[in-house]
């Protein structure tokens, strides 16, 4: 039977997603740039071996992008402290790649290769990998079958599986019986999504919930935030301050009518609004919002701050530590297409408001199902949580403790998965 699906796969399926990158590739400039490096980056990486000491065991770990990387980040930076390895990272898509080649804790950083058998060997044979690692579901047959052919260990980390997967279509379902077989170790994030994995016929001593690392690497990062200034000592002195972070366009529809009421009824109110996308245009639209009605001010201007009840963010890359100076945070997303990071807040232990759309969202679900989070479906509802919060101490700390617990309960995930990697260094 894998005779069969090789062929499927060779001769019909990797050759239609090859033509349609060939063809993204002109109009797509990010795409071009990772088909181009692919087809030249095996002699970069042999002269990298080189400088490698080739007596260490390599440890390959494989993202789609750069968000299944910083759940990867944990595990990277846990293993170099403990262990005496080489480390390669690779990523599937050129975002994740741009934005980390220059990871510290990696040994070499590059694209994972196309998929065909000849580019998979060649590979494989530069790199000589001891233990291969795949975050969450980047997953490619040919590399997966040519693992398994050489007896190499690999492993699926934060895996999750929903019982209505459409990986469980029959014919489908066939094709990944035969992929995921080739696994030695399947650790997943919770025991439904192992109980899921059974479905594949995959045997059980091969299957473990250990656990989420975003909680390890939310955590982590946490602690060197709170390290950071970004407004002076004082600033919010005797302030309430609510955090909108990731704040799309509808999102703003319903959140700033009721921070305007809030701040009507309560003086000491100050919302730090951060776009998910902080283009100048989406900036203005901000400031025009809220022109007659209350201050504004810019991040970049923070140092000229006389009492704006509005602090715009204008840059990227703060968030999480914008979310340390708030008393209660909003996460966007959840009135578009879907909520952003509810752990981000979560980790200082404050409460955390979203809108309805947080089907993608198992922590955001878990949040309200414990009382930690609530959620808001119109600007009267955003209004009346946010009134309460900011008026009842007690019930804003009750939630606060809740979502700090939470996260605190689910740190340690990364430690398992050393513990199962190293089974085979």
């Amino acid at each position: 039977m894998k005779k069969a699906w090789w062929l499927l796969y060779n001769f019909l399926v990797i050759p239609f997603i090859y033509l349609l990158f060939k063809i993204a590739r002109i109009f797509n400039k990010k795409i071009r740039s990772g088909f181009d490096r692919r087809r030249v980056q095996n002699q970069f990486i042999k002269e990298e071996m080189k400088l490698l000491d080739s007596s260490k065991k390599m440890i390959w770990f494989h993202s789609a992008s750069l968000g299944e990387f910083e759940q990867a980040k944990p595990i990277i930076e846990k293993l170099r402290k403990e262990q005496n390895i080489n480390i390669l990272v690779t990523f599937f898509s050129p975002s994740g790649y741009d934005n980390s080649k220059k990871y510290p804790f990696a040994d070499i950083v590059a694209y994972m290769p196309f998929d065909f058998d000849k580019a998979v060997i060649e590979f494989l044979e530069i790199v000589n990998p001891n233990v291969v690692i795949f975050m969450r579901y980047d997953i490619w047959p040919n590399l997966l079958w040519q693992l398994g052919a050489k007896k190499i260990p690999t492993m699926i980390v934060d895996a999750t599986m929903q019982k209505n997967s459409k990986r469980k279509i029959f014919i489908v379902k066939q094709f990944h019986k035969s992929i995921y077989k080739c696994f030695s170790d399947v650790l997943t994030v919770s025991i439904h999504d192992a109980e899921s994995f059974l479905d594949f016929k995959i045997p059980k001593s091969k299957i473990k919930a250990v656990g989420d690392t975003r909680f390890d690497r939310v955590y982590q990062k946490s602690l060197t935030a709170q390290s950071k200034k970004l407004f002076r000592d004082g600033l919010f002195e005797g302030k309430k301050i609510f955090v909108f972070g990731s704040s799309w366009d509808e999102d703003e529809n319903v959140v700033f009518p009721a921070f305007e009421k809030l701040a009507q009824n309560d003086e000491k109110v100050i919302m730090i609004v951060a776009p998910h996308e902080p283009t100048e245009v989406h900036l203005e639209k901000i400031e025009n919002y809220f022109v007659k009605k209350l201050k504004t001010i810019r991040f970049s201007s923070k140092n000229n701050y006389s009492e704006e009840r509005i602090i715009i963010i204008d840059s990227v890359g703060i968030l999480l530590t914008l979310y340390f100076y708030a008393n209660v945070a909003y996460v966007g997303g959840s009135f578009k297409q879907g909520i952003h990071n509810v752990l981000e807040p979560a980790v200082y232990g404050i409460p955390v408001i979203f809108g309805p759309k947080i089907e993608s969202s198992l922590e955001a679900i878990e949040l309200v199902k414990r009382g930690a989070s609530q959620i808001v479906k119109n600007i009267e509802e955003t209004f009346l949580i946010l009134s309460r919060l900011f008026s009842e101490d007690e019930f804003r700390d009750k939630m606060g403790l809740i979502a700090s617990n939470y996260v605190n309960e689910n740190i340690g995930a990364s430690s398992k998965i050393i513990t199962e990697i190293e089974k085979y260094l």
